[in-house]
């Protein structure tokens, strides 16, 4: 999946094709995306990560777009952590994903409004800086969560999952399904995606431990993001290996379209799929045992975690620095650099919890 399609993520979901919402799902701007020489926006001030939790914030929630069912699904998270942390919570945003200068004046209405922290989804990286500079200039505290702004412009950035997490876990996946013995593939979007490249080694390395001696990654298909390329390669790897056992494919329009084919050939059943892909984009081969498990993160997840982050920071427990820790929901979040947080593993979808989901 390209760079572009990277930056703009999930916000594509509201868009209502299926290749819109596919292209989503391995979206967002991860730690790696955004790079910036002058370093996070975190490291002024000093942590006490034993100050009391402030109760009465006001934290507003910028998506990239409202009424989008992946962030409706986020900032619900974000909304429900608030209430319990004792905190008011606002969304506000443009209903279109691309409206970038109105997520710009979002900013500055919330820096009016005086809110005490705000998480934003950014459309770009570098446009909404001007105004996220001002916010803290005025004191208040901004994370962005789901995809980044330049390091220096935000306090702190809450990523959806790192990327050695979604390689190995996507092998990890499948070799419990294949019970560990057989030959492989992966299915993969562009030769030159660098996100998708990046997937595939630690896939690499997740095969070289000794126990997948017996699971041979026999090919790497590339389908161009492309539903009827995606199709036709995966056609084409169970021609080419009778014996296939599995398949990942670790873009969503991959691994729709490789469902779309398996459900409706002999192989049905017998040659497991996994990946990244969207419940809702998956749900029915699920159901009809095309696809056992498959995996994403969870949104609802990453809008608590950037709704604990903001109250965090908001609070003095951390300030974004490398090297700070905090607790956010009984769990102990560390802060990596450039002030990037990681949402740990993905999420693991099947048929027992698929219908919890509507992204």
């Amino acid at each position: 999946m390209r760079k572009s399609s990277l930056r703009r993520a999930c916000a594509v979901l509201a868009a209502g094709t299926s290749l819109a919402l596919a292209l989503t799902a391995c979206g967002g701007t991860t730690k790696n995306d955004v790079k910036n020489d002058s370093g996070s926006g975190a490291a002024a001030g000093k942590a006490d990560p034993n100050a009391a939790t402030k109760k009465g914030l006001t934290v507003g929630f910028l998506p990239k777009q409202v009424n989008n069912p992946y962030f409706t699904s986020a900032d619900k998270g974000g909304e429900k952590a608030l209430a319990e942390l004792g905190s008011k919570y606002k969304e506000v945003g443009p209903s279109s994903a691309t409206d970038t200068s109105g997520q710009v004046s979002y900013v500055n209405t919330l820096t009016q409004q005086q809110v005490d922290a705000m998480a934003v989804s950014a459309q770009d990286p570098g446009a909404l800086c001007t105004a996220l500079k001002q916010a803290m200039k005025n004191g208040i505290k901004v994370v962005t969560y789901d995809s980044d702004t330049t390091a220096d412009c935000r306090n702190a950035f809450v990523s959806q999952a790192g990327a050695e997490d979604l390689g190995r876990t996507e092998v990890q996946l499948l070799a419990r399904q294949i019970g560990y013995k057989g030959q492989i593939a992966v299915l993969s979007a562009a030769q030159t995606a660098t996100n998708q490249n990046t997937w595939i080694d630690y896939m690499k390395k997740e095969l070289a431990d000794p126990k997948y001696k017996n699971v041979e990654l026999v090919k790497i298909a590339y389908g161009n993001d492309d539903a009827q390329q995606s199709f036709q390669q995966t056609q084409g790897l169970l021609q080419q290996y009778p014996d296939l056992k599995g398949i990942i494919s670790p873009t969503t329009v991959g691994i729709k379209a490789a469902a779309q084919y398996l459900s409706g050939s002999k192989y049905k059943g017998k040659v497991k799929l996994t990946g990244l892909g969207t419940p809702n984009d998956m749900r029915k081969y699920v159901k009809n045992g095309t696809v056992d498990a498959f995996e994403l993160w969870d949104p609802a997840k990453l809008g608590d975690l950037a709704a604990r982050t903001a109250v965090a920071l908001a609070s003095g427990q951390i300030t974004g620095q490398e090297g700070q820790t905090f607790k956010a929901g009984g769990t102990t979040y560390s802060i990596g650099k450039d002030g990037v947080i990681s949402l740990g593993k993905p999420t693991v979808f099947d048929a027992k919890n698929i219908d919890r989901f509507n992204f």
